[in-house]
């Protein structure tokens, strides 16, 4: 399916068309370079994609301020069996590698991306995960050949063992639709919820979506269903959200997700973008409650949010009159950041920043209640902002330069 591949295919195919090496090199804030690679305990990770199509992973322990030139460092990536759609966690990084059906675990050593150890994941393509313990991950996904059937897989990673596997108990396209996508998964106690939608294949290279979000309540860990809710406020819940999130609890464990009907995910702008809440203790949708960003200051469709604490949120929102159609979509320069009020269900304003180029990107973590938002400006360079709720101040931090083209992706790698 096209939203599955299109941002791999265009990165590697229209935006560069090279091959991948890698090499670390990090600057201090006062920009001199330190005198060994890859430190252990780093707080902060960030995938890099250069200007001539080479793939970085850097790790440092600030983003407040100073320089790093990719090309200068030390990790090198095989962007045959590597991509952005990594989960990390306590410095490790996770990664599915779907032509040889292994899920490997990896740590940065030295001068490499060094394999830990893997596990065989056949048939499966990830969609979302979830940590339900300190070392259980729960991957939910698809089959490779249709994108047709709902699947899970329960891992152990600190041996990186298989739990448990299995299909889920949610029913198949049919008809007209043809596949189907997994947005968000969410577990409160025994009860494991999954938001869904489906799809039908205009074309070869085409799809459009159902008009209708799904959200599947399972018996957790039997996996068994338990109920299906229906909303046709908007569609397409959610997204990969090893790519980008779109999902959050609040202090209060009020689940908020969001919807993303645009072009470059559902395909059915007629659609609003929104976001959605489940109550704390509730186990079906607030049907009292919905966002709708199209239709507010906004007026156009959002892909990603992030929560930044106090009943706050970030979602990043594209300029459809700064785009000519999907195939420019990830290289333009055209979205921007607005702040959110989820108690309110309002939108308070846009922040003050450059506009960002990139599809999907993971680029927003908060730490020490500062957000920092990773942006790819045409004009103003590639920056962590730092961004201050309390004071509604912003300012550059990091700077990421020499070859750097994407900031693709920003992680605390350790808490």
């Amino acid at each position: 399916m096209q939203e599955k591949t299109i941002y791999k295919s265009v990165k590697k195919v229209i935006l560069l068309l090279t091959s991948a090496t890698l090499s670390l090199f990090l600057y201090s804030c006062s920009q001199q370079p330190e005198t060994s690679n890859m430190l252990a305990g780093k707080n902060y990770s960030m995938y890099i994609l250069g200007k001539d199509g080479k793939e970085y992973i850097v790790e440092t322990n600030s983003l407040d301020s100073g320089k790093i030139l990719p090309e200068q460092q030390g990790a090198m990536l095989d962007a045959k069996a590597m991509d952005r759609d990594i989960i990390v966690k306590d410095g490790s990084y996770y990664h599915l590698n779907r032509k040889k059906a292994k899920l490997s675990k990896y740590n940065v050593q030295k001068d490499s991306l060094h394999t830990v150890a893997s596990i065989p994941l056949k048939d499966f393509s990830i969609e979302n995960y979830l940590w339900v313990g300190k070392d259980s991950l729960l991957l939910t996904g698809l089959d490779i050949k249709g994108f047709k059937q709902s699947k899970y897989v329960l891992i152990e990673t600190g041996k990186m063992d298989l739990l448990s596997s299995g299909s889920l108990a949610i029913p198949q396209p049919s008809g007209k639709l043809t596949s189907m996508s997994i947005g968000f998964v969410e577990l409160r106690k025994k009860h494991l919820f999954v938001g869904y939608t489906y799809h039908q294949q205009l074309s070869s290279s085409n799809y459009t979506t159902s008009d209708t979000t799904y959200i599947a309540e399972l018996g957790y860990p039997q996996m068994n269903l338990l109920k299906i809710d229906k909303d046709t406020r908007s569609t397409y819940p959610g997204g990969i959200n090893t790519v980008q999130s779109y999902s959050f609890n609040d202090e209060h464990n009020n689940y908020y997700f969001m919807s993303c009907p645009g072009i470059a995910l559902g395909n059915r702008p007629d659609l609003p973008s929104g976001i959605f809440r489940i109550k704390a203790g509730d186990e079906s949708l607030d049907k009292d409650y919905f966002i709708n960003i199209s239709s507010s200051l906004i007026n156009n469709h959002a892909y990603g949010m992030w929560y930044i604490g106090n009943n706050k949120a970030i979602i990043r929102s594209e300029r459809k009159d700064l785009f000519k159609g999907l195939g420019d979509h990830y290289s333009t320069a055209h979205f921007e950041f607005y702040l959110i009020d989820l108690a309110a269900a309002r939108v308070i304003k846009k922040l003050n920043l450059p506009l960002d180029k990139g599809t999907r990107r993971e680029c927003i973590i908060v730490k020490d209640n500062m957000a920092y938002i990773a942006v790819n400006s045409s004009t103003q360079g590639n920056f962590i902002w730092i961004y201050n709720p309390k004071t509604d101040d912003l300012k550059k931090g990091l700077e990421l330069a020499g070859n750097t083209d994407f900031i693709m992706r920003i992680d605390k790698l350790n808490p």
